[in-house]
């Protein structure tokens, strides 16, 4: 019932930024909470930011002051901007939302995207 796509990952190199988006369609009625995690091999997947319908943020400690998350609602979409970013951040990175769909208003449920690879060399 609701897809969501990511986009934006890639190859660079220590010090650069990347801008990963993740947009969702299908029967949506509203979105609350939207998240980025990441999953590097050998790792536990990890929370990395997340932001809720009011805009509040939370950061995992070690991406605080490098990465933003924000959201556009009119168009479903979530976003994470990486600046500064370090070999140890290579990992695939995940979206995940929390969404009420037109036939579930009340129940809402946590979609996930495919995963984008973030790799970044040294």
């Amino acid at each position: 019932q609701v897809q969501l796509v990511e986009s934006g990952g890639g190859l660079v190199q220590a010090g650069g930024s990347l801008r990963l988006s993740c947009a969702a369609s299908g029967s949506i009625f509203s979105i609350n909470a939207m998240g980025w995690y990441r999953q590097a091999p050998g790792k536990q997947r990890e929370l990395v930011a997340g932001i809720n319908s009011g805009g509040s943020t939370n950061y995992a400690d070690s991406v605080k002051g490098r990465f933003t998350i924000s959201r556009d609602n009119a168009k479903n979409t979530a976003f994470l901007q990486m600046n500064s970013l370090r070999p140890e951040n290579t990992a695939v990175y995940y979206c995940n939302m929390r969404v009420s769909t037109t036939s579930r208003v009340w129940v809402p449920n946590d979609y996930w995207g495919q995963g984008t690879q973030v790799t970044v060399s040294s």
